[in-house]
């Protein structure tokens, strides 16, 4: 308890004192998963409305692998990226590996699926009948996307805070194609495995305390959003 009491007050210190390395890192940590999280949202929804409505061979298969990819581990995903990513690999002309960009591609490739999945689910939970109606009003196939989307914002929103949980907590990919470079890719997931290996406990305990508000607060943020679509 008093290691836990002493990494409370350093968490309080820190954000009290607006230690400028903390907040830098919460900056980029912010900053990495919310473009990674922008990415998948413009890859995954898009995707997964189009495998909630459409029919085709193959259909389940590709579903099935959505599904698979919402598990995928987020070291399984460093070790690819690096693999592209290196000097001598089809993307090494590209100069991205140990930096906030590898970071923020492995990141956008661990929550597309989330993102994806959810999005399946929210399209696929309405009513049948919503379609037949829109449909029936002669709406164009760009209002009949729109009137669908709106329909399942909820759903939608609750794919957006899966795919930004999904990525603002890993740490595997993170280190993997970032590095832990101080001042340049170290965020706080990789802070605190960094004070945990140094045997900061201390200091390792306020990073994540930090990790867990940042988290929250955009969290918060987005189901604020979400209930209050609820009304619309």
């Amino acid at each position: 308890m008093e290691l836990i009491w002493h990494g409370l007050l350093k968490a309080l210190e820190l954000l009290l004192h607006m230690d400028r390395e903390v907040f830098g890192i919460t900056f980029l940590t912010l900053k990495v998963s919310g473009l990674a999280t922008l990415i998948s949202v413009a890859i995954g929804v898009p995707l997964g409305v189009f495998l909630a409505i459409a029919v085709f061979p193959g259909r389940n298969v590709a579903v099935s692998l959505v599904n698979f990819g919402m598990g995928l581990p987020p070291v399984v995903v460093g070790l690819w990226v690096s693999i592209f990513l290196w000097r001598s690999g089809p993307l090494g002309f590209l100069n991205m590996m140990y930096t906030p960009a590898a970071i923020i591609l492995a990141q956008a490739i661990i929550a597309s699926p989330i993102v994806t999945g959810f999005t399946i689910a929210a399209i696929g939970q309405l009513n049948p009948k919503i379609r037949l109606q829109i449909m029936a009003l002669g709406a164009s196939r760009l209002q009949f996307l729109r009137l669908l989307l709106r329909e399942a914002r909820m759903g939608l929103l609750a794919a957006i805070i899966a795919g930004f949980g999904g990525v603002v907590s890993e740490v595997g990919a993170s280190m993997m194609v970032g590095g832990n470079i101080y001042h340049y890719t170290r965020v706080l997931t990789t802070a605190t495995v960094m004070e945990v290996s140094k045997g900061n406990f201390d200091l390792a305990i306020a990073i994540s305390i930090i990790l867990m508000l940042l988290a929250y607060v955009v969290t918060f943020s987005l189901t604020m959003l979400q209930q209050r679509g609820r009304n619309l």
